[in-house]
């Protein structure tokens, strides 16, 4: 409203500016994601008792050292895994199926701007994920090594992974069809993509497939960096980069909001 020279209002008509409303809706989507129990069963409860059970029961090989050390950096993959793809597939899936995307596509927020909000509320909760879980992991007695701005590009590059992957499914399958198929995925990389049991237990035909993987390659590069100490892993931030432009880009073009 503004004030006119008699000392009334007149209404003064107009979108929000287009940060306000890009923070507004990333704030709504992180309470809608956080409020509901089936992602956070997906986000908070199966990574956490992953790393608690793997770490204190002797159950899978780990290889030399401490089995914290090696499981902390596929759980953190494991992580953004499960948010970045898993959650924001179905969420977005049903969204779809529900007409909320094609009423929000018709709203002053342009869709770029909503993806902006969907993004920035996986990586909010990505940040709440990596803190939960690092204080367990310390309280585990992990020991990490490394620097912090390789673990941050692998973990971003990661995020741009998956999250292109997880449009790319929600966009173009029904609803139920992306529930089954996203929740497939997670149990098949969980197993299959050097979280929890590496890689070298496999065939080595195997090997080189699944190391191919945005997980094995995020699971990888965070291990290198976490549990030995090594410097920039750019193949495995290669790897991840490939996903990243090959995800978005097919998100961006075959993504129906109807």
């Amino acid at each position: 409203m503004t004030a006119t020279g008699t000392g009334t209002y007149t209404p003064k008509p107009g979108a929000a500016p287009l940060p306000r409303m890009i923070a507004a809706q990333a704030l709504l989507e992180t309470k809608m994601l956080l409020r509901n129990g089936e992602q956070l069963l997906l986000t908070v409860v199966i990574p956490t008792l992953l790393l608690v059970l793997f770490s204190t029961v002797d159950i899978v090989d780990t290889g030399a050292g401490e089995a914290v050390d090696f499981l902390t950096p596929g759980i953190l993959a494991l992580a953004v895994m499960s948010t970045a793809f898993t959650g924001q597939a179905i969420a977005t899936g049903f969204e779809r199926r529900y007409g909320v995307l094609k009423r929000l596509a018709s709203s002053p927020l342009p869709r770029w701007g909503l993806m902006t909000a969907k993004t920035l509320s996986v990586l909010v909760t990505e940040v709440l994920q990596v803190i939960l879980l690092t204080v367990i992991a310390f309280a585990l007695g992990w020991s990490p090594q490394g620097g912090p701005v390789a673990v941050l590009l692998l973990l971003v590059l990661g995020t741009a992974a998956f999250s292109g992957l997880g449009l790319l499914m929600a966009g173009t399958l029904k609803a139920e069809a992306t529930l089954a198929a996203a929740n497939l995925v997670f149990l098949l990389l969980l197993v299959g993509g050097g979280v929890i049991v590496p890689l070298d237990k496999f065939p080595s035909g195997a090997q080189d497939v699944l190391g191919l993987l945005p997980i094995s390659a995020l699971s990888d590069g965070l291990r290198d960096v976490l549990q030995h100490g090594a410097g920039m892993p750019w193949g495995d931030l290669g790897i991840l980069a490939v996903w990243a432009v090959a995800g978005l880009a097919a998100a961006g073009k075959f993504f129906r909001w109807e």
